[in-house]
C-alpha cells in the first residue's frame, strides 16, 4: 500500500510536532539515519533531551564528524519557526489543488502570516522542482508557447504581446510535463532547451512557428507540424493540444487563484503547475508525498527569494 499524506492521516497522525517528525525522518532516512553534513551513517545517536535542559526534541549527533542535526537540515524546512505538522499540511494542499493555492488562503487555513505562507509556498514549489538531466521526455513529445502577463496597452506584431512573459512547454502525450520562462522566444533558445530536457530518439510535435523549422527536424527522431497560421489543428495524430490543455491550467490558475505573478517568480508557479500536471494520475496523498520526498537538499532562504533569486 502506497504511503499518503491526505487530510485524514494528517489530522489523525500529525497533531503533534513529534509524529510530524518521525514521519519526515522514516521519509527522509528509510534506510537508516545519514548525516546531512558528511554523509556518514556509522550509527548517528538521537541526543534526548533531559528534564529541565534546553535541548531541542529531535536532535541527533555523528559519531564521524561530531555535528549535531535534525531531520529539517539541507530541506526546505531548515530554520523554519512553522511547526512540522503545518509544512506538511501545506504540502497536502498544494498538491491536491489542481489550480493552486494562494498564500492568502494557506494563511488563514494555516493561522501563519501571510509573509510566512508565501514564503513557504515557494519553498514548496522549489521541491517540485525537477532537474532537467535526471530523465528526458521521450515519446511522442508536444512543443508549444504561449504568453503570461497583465493587460497590455497595445498590441505588437508577432506572437505575443507588450508586457507579458513568454513560456515554453514541453508535454509528453500521456506523460510528463517541463515549463520554464524564455526572455526571447527564438529558434536559438528552443533549441537550447529542447535538446536539454528531450531525448533524441523522441517525435517531435509542433506548431508552424518557423523557430520550430530551423532545427527540430535534425535534432530528434521525427518532427511533425500542424499549420495553425492555416486553421488546422489537427492532422492524424499531429497535434499541440496536450501543451494547449497544459496552459488552460495555468493561465486559470494564475488568473483565478495567484491573480498576478511576478516576472522573477515565475518559474517556481511553472514547476509547481507542471509537478501536478505530470503526477495527474497519483491519488493526492501519494502526489503530497512525492513533493516532501523532494524537500531533501534543496534550501531556499528569504533574502534571495525577495531579490529575485533563481533558485
Amino acid at each position: 500500500m502506497e504511503p499518503t499524506l491526505d487530510l485524514a492521516s494528517l489530522a489523525k497522525q500529525f497533531s503533534d510536532e513529534d509524529a510530524a517528525r518521525s514521519y519526515l525522518e522514516a521519509l527522509r532516512w528509510p534506510n537508516g539515519v545519514s548525516c546531512p553534513h558528511c554523509g556518514n551513517m556509522i550509527a548517528p545517536y538521537r541526543i534526548e533531551p533531559k528534564p529541565g535542559s534546553s535541548t531541542r526534541r529531535g536532535l541527533w549527533k555523528c559519531r564521524a564528524c561530531r555535528k549535531q542535526f535534525t531531520v529539517t537540515v539541507g530541506t526546505i524546512f531548515e530554520d523554519s519557526h512553522i511547526p512540522l505538522s503545518k509544512w506538511l499540511l501545506a504540502i497536502h494542499l498544494l498538491c491536491a489543488s489542481k489550480k493552486g493555492m494562494s498564500a492568502h488562503q494557506l494563511h488563514r487555513m494555516l493561522g501563519i502570516t501571510y509573509k510566512s505562507a508565501w514564503f513557504m509556498a515557494h519553498r514548496i514549489r522549489y521541491a517540485m522542482t525537477q532537474p532537467p538531466l535526471v530523465d528526458k521526455l521521450r515519446g511522442i513529445v508536444e512543443a508549444d508557447e504561449t504568453y503570461i502577463g497583465g493587460k497590455t496597452r497595445r498590441a505588437i506584431r508577432g506572437r505575443g504581446s507588450e508586457r507579458k512573459t513568454p513560456i515554453v512547454a514541453l508535454v509528453e502525450r500521456k506523460g510528463r510535463v517541463r515549463a520554464f520562462p524564455m526572455e526571447r522566444v527564438t529558434g536559438k533558445n528552443l533549441r537550447a532547451v529542447m535538446r536539454q530536457h528531450i531525448e533524441p530518439t523522441a517525435t517531435v510535435m509542433t506548431d508552424d512557428f518557423k523557430a520550430y523549422g530551423t532545427f527540430a527536424g535534425g535534432d530528434f527522431a521525427e518532427h511533425r507540424t500542424v499549420k495553425h497560421s492555416k486553421g488546422e489543428y489537427v492532422r492524424g495524430d499531429a497535434h499541440t493540444n496536450t501543451a494547449e490543455n497544459f496552459f488552460s491550467i495555468v493561465k486559470r490558475g494564475i488568473v483565478g487563484v495567484y491573480q498576478h505573478v511576478g516576472k522573477a517568480h515565475l518559474h517556481r508557479y511553472l514547476n509547481e503547475f507542471a509537478f501536478r500536471y505530470s503526477n495527474r494520475d497519483m491519488k493526492d496523498g501519494v502526489r503530497a508525498v512525492l513533493a516532501a520526498e523532494g524537500t531533501k537538499g534543496k534550501r531556499l532562504t528569504y533574502r534571495p527569494l525577495v531579490q529575485g533569486g533563481k533558485a
